[in-house]
């Protein structure tokens, strides 16, 4: 989409105006309402700071939330203090809130009550428990009829800072609390800040809801400093994340909004949230006349991102490792690690047969071993119930495996969404267009030009999935489906191909101009009536750079099918599409400049055309391109934070920035761009957000349900998984780059049918939890997955030898791995910092002797259009490898030439 031009130092907000118009209203005018309340917080009646060890605690005196909760160490605050004087008003949510929803039992109706609706100084009491901060008695801010007594202190528990909550029932009659939440309330609000501000000042957050052992993690946006996790207490599960949609603060691009911590939700899960399945079963506490209840969470620091899981261990909380992650192809021999205090009881599943779970052994510092075999295609989840009572749940996504995934993908591509009218007046056959899962329909008409024009990446993303999916598991009759889309539909149609703007690609080749089409073809039942309806003069613009990549990995895709397999690509040779691709490249910088100044979503294909520039001898046209893309890289390396785009903020251009910072050598740049990603990807033992890159508003312009919400799993899970395992297999120590990137990479296919349609993202929002409806900007994702998925050798020191990617087995001295990728091409030792890629043929077994440190390769058995392996090694960061391959010699481009067979052929390595 096409948005207000900007500096990269902006402010956040610029383009909010225009996303909103999606949504509810002008962020302005809300903001300016905003303003105009009036202050029921008790400001003037000042506040009182308490001190920890870690943590200073700045309460408002009449209300006693959090003004600030600074880290002593960094003097930085977590919550939106610096925001409060405009938050002081009835309705803004503050650390310290309370929500519940209650009802008499045998009652049909729940009634909601709220700490933040309707405000009135609280009660300071003195507070019964010695390490006691402050207590108040929170009724004079509830209505009259509360049926409920609510005491909350604020405490230190073993040295850390604690927010508990005594919860009596004051009536005569049984009281059953249907939804009990805390408001988890930190500084996400970015809105009308730089970039350089952003990073510094703000933070985000992701959940592990996951019962007795979920947490929450806030972490700066820069991703260095102390995370704060804030941990349940006695009685607190983080059973569900209900967000705070009734928040005053104005949701956006600038402003994902806030959530809280749920303990009960069964009257959500009965009522709003009923066409949900939820990630925890709902439950409510009933208390009868008189009775009291706690709960409460507690904050802790951990001393970084990668000290989470020991910080969570140092506080004797449960934690678990799972191999190679949740989600789980039916052909992975899945392992779960576990570790806590206690005796692990039983562990269940729901469904019941969807996983297994077999104890294998004890590791040397008491972590449980379990075998793990999804069974059933779907969600599931574990559930691990502790000796002491304690309950864990894990959410896992069983998925058939992945050659049938990205097999089906392909079909459904090519049949399902594949659109060859002949009439069409906008020349869009043939190709893979958008696709209404919902509906059973392609998507030819949207009030978002580009959703039905197939540019953008939420037009491109059907065919950029079908052309990316070649890379991966080619077929015959797609690859000639691929080509004539190319011919008839990309070159002269999508992209120019004579003229001034030759090599430019259009923002959409639908537009709406209904006085210079025939009578009809616009469907009156949509509104055209918005910017996003561009005319043809405006889908024929070439300025949005975000469009090229789309266009240059296809042709970088069908060079790569036409120079390794024999008689795969017809229609041109090889040397054109490479050719085509690097015009296509030089055309970005040259026609875009504007936004070709950011990085690009699927940026990396760049460098991955100018590596084959290189290796094809095409070296003025190579030299050209490192040229243009190394003026790129300086300007970022100028910046603090270069992760603008047309966006006021934006995560999935770090990709692309990350890349080119390792090329040129500008080590540091690259990174300030690794932390800032492994601020917002997290791994977390759940599915949906484990390796799952912050995304929070493109369901506005690549979805169906267009809203504001943490996207599960869209395109920056597999866009940022390229930076953050490249960095991996250059600190192949550093197990926590694998475990968040192959978490982004698997990600990419999770959300995938049973019958390959490839849907956006999938819905946190509790009330819907499920797949987006239409197939939207998901391309961009499977480019992510289809040139980054590898397999991968470790030895863990704890937990032995693992395998990402394959099923690992140990024969004496030999460790064997067996391949389960779709592509199987690509294979990293860890051992010995090796890197074995294929750019045609398969690997089947790789087998590595611990001992000799010889490594044998079983490669697939030859096919109609893949007669030859070609392997590439390299000792991965550098251009000498430490391997050969016995009985071969390489060819004058470095690569091996394995003739394949009928019968699997199998070869040796040996160290130089």
């Amino acid at each position: 989409m096409k948005l207000t031009k900007h500096k990269n130092t902006c402010l956040f907000g610029v383009v909010v105006l225009v996303g909103m118009l999606f949504n509810s209203g002008m962020i302005l005018s809300a903001q300016q309402d905003e303003a105009k309340k009036i202050p029921t917080l008790g400001l003037e009646e000042g506040t009182t700071v308490y001190d920890t060890d870690d943590l200073s605690l700045e309460l408002v005196n009449a209300s006693q939330t959090i003004k600030s909760l600074i880290n002593k160490k960094e003097h930085f605050d977590f919550t939106p203090g610096e925001r409060i004087e405009n938050r002081a008003s009835d309705g803004f949510y503050h650390l310290g809130d309370i929500n519940f929803r209650v009802k008499e039992v045998g009652a049909n109706e729940y009634k909601d009550y709220s700490t933040a609706k309707h405000r009135n100084a609280v009660e300071p009491i003195k507070c019964s428990e010695s390490n006691c901060l402050s207590a108040a008695k929170l009724n004079a801010t509830l209505p009259e009829d509360c049926p409920l007594e609510i005491i909350r202190m604020w405490v230190k528990e073993d040295n850390h800072l604690a927010l508990k909550f005594q919860i009596k029932n004051t009536t005569d009659n049984t009281i059953e609390i249907g939804a009990l939440g805390i408001p988890v309330i930190f500084n996400n609000n970015i809105d009308g800040k730089t970039l350089d501000q952003a990073h510094t000042e703000n933070v985000f957050f992701d959940p592990y809801i996951g019962m007795d052992a979920g947490y929450l993690q806030v972490i700066r946006l820069h991703g260095n400093g102390n995370p704060l996790l804030v941990l349940p207490m006695k009685n607190s599960p983080f059973e569900a994340y209900r967000p705070l949609l009734d928040e005053p603060t104005p949701r956006g691009i600038t402003f994902e909004g806030f959530h809280e911590w749920m303990i009960h939700s069964k009257a959500y899960a009965n009522k709003e949230w009923k066409n949900a399945t939820p990630w925890n079963k709902p439950t409510s506490k009933v208390l009868k006349p008189g009775e009291k209840y706690e709960v409460g969470l507690q904050f802790v620091l951990a001393s970084s991102v990668k000290d989470i899981e020991n910080t969570l261990i140092d506080n004797n909380r449960p934690v678990a490792e799972g191999i190679p992650g949740y989600v789980l192809p039916k052909d992975v021999n899945g392992k779960l690690f576990l570790k806590y205090q206690k005796e692990i009881k039983e562990i269940t599943c729901e469904p019941k047969e969807a996983l297994s779970f077999t104890f294998s052994k004890t590791t040397e510092h008491g972590w449980k071993e379990y075998e793990v075999k999804g069974n059933q295609w779907g969600r599931a989840r574990a559930t691990i119930i502790y000796a002491d009572g304690l309950k864990q749940t894990i959410n896992y996504k069983v998925i058939k495996s992945e050659t049938e995934v990205v097999a089906d993908n392909g079909h459904f591509l090519t049949t399902e969404q594949w659109f060859d009218d002949e009439d069409d007046l906008f020349h869009r056959a043939p190709s893979a267009i958008t696709y209404d899962y919902e509906t059973k329909k392609q998507v030819t008409q949207d009030s978002r030009s580009w959703i039905a024009g197939l540019s953008d990446e939420g037009g491109a993303g059907a065919w950029l999935n079908a052309v990316m999916k070649q890379l991966v598991l080619p077929d015959p009759a797609e690859v000639a489906k691929m080509e004539s889309f190319i011919h008839q539909t990309m070159w002269g149609g999508i992209q120019f191909k004579d003229g001034a703007r030759k090599y430019g690609v259009r923002k959409s080749v639908f537009y709406y101009e209904p006085d210079s089409m025939p009578k009809g073809t616009y469907n009156d039942s949509i509104n055209y009536k918005t910017w996003a309806a561009w005319s043809k003069e405006a889908s024929e613009d070439v300025g949005r750079s975000y469009n090229y990549p789309h266009v240059a990995a296809a042709y970088w895709v069908m060079y790569r099918l036409g120079r390794y397999y024999n008689g795969l690509v017809k229609q041109e040779g090889w040397d054109w599409y490479l050719n085509q691709a690097y015009y296509t490249t030089m055309a970005m910088v040259e026609q875009a400049p504007h936004y070709a100044q950011f990085g690009q979503m699927e940026g990396s294909v760049f460098l991955l055309i100018l590596k084959d520039l290189q290796k094809e001898g095409l070296n003025e046209m190579a030299a050209r391109l490192e040229d243009a893309m190394k003026k790129r890289a300086e300007h970022w390396a100028s910046l603090n934070y270069p992760f603008g785009s047309e966006m006021p903020w934006d995560s999935t251009g770090q990709e692309e920035v990350y890349i080119w910072s390792r090329y040129f050598g500008f080590s540091d740049k690259a990174a300030v761009t690794l932390n800032a990603i492994l601020a917002y990807m997290p791994t977390i033992p759940h599915w949906a957000y484990n390796g799952n890159a912050r995304r929070y508003w493109d369901f506005w312009f690549g979805g169906k349900l267009s809203r504001v919400e943490r996207q599960i799993h869209h395109y920056g899970s597999a866009l940022n998984a390229i930076p953050v395992l490249n960095e991996y297999k250059l600190n192949p120590d550093d197990f926590y780059l694998l475990k968040v990137g192959y978490g982004g990479v698997m990600g990419a296919i999770a959300n995938i049918t049973e019958d390959g349609f490839a849907p956006c993202a999938f819905h946190s929002f509790p009330s819907t939890l499920k797949n987006d409806g239409i197939s939207g900007d998901y391309g961009t994702g499977f480019y992510g997955y289809a040139v980054n998925t590898s397999s991968y050798l470790i030895h863990h020191k704890e937990f032995g030898w693992l395998a990402f990617g394959g099923n690992v087995s140990e024969e004496g001295d030999w460790i064997k791995t067996d391949l389960t990728t779709a592509a199987k091409s690509k294979f990293y030792i860890a051992e010995q910092n090796l890197w074995l890629t294929l750019d045609a043929g398969q690997f089947q077994t790789v087998k590595y002797n611990a001992s000799t440190n010889e490594i044998s390769i079983v490669f697939a058995k030859k096919s109609e259009f893949n007669t030859t392996a070609y392997l590439n090694i390299a000792d991965f960061g550098t251009n000498t490898p430490s391997y050969i391959v016995k009985g071969y010699k390489k060819d004058e481009k470095g690569t091996y030439e394995i003739k394949l067979k009928n019968k699997p052929v199998e070869l040796v390595l040996i160290k130089e």
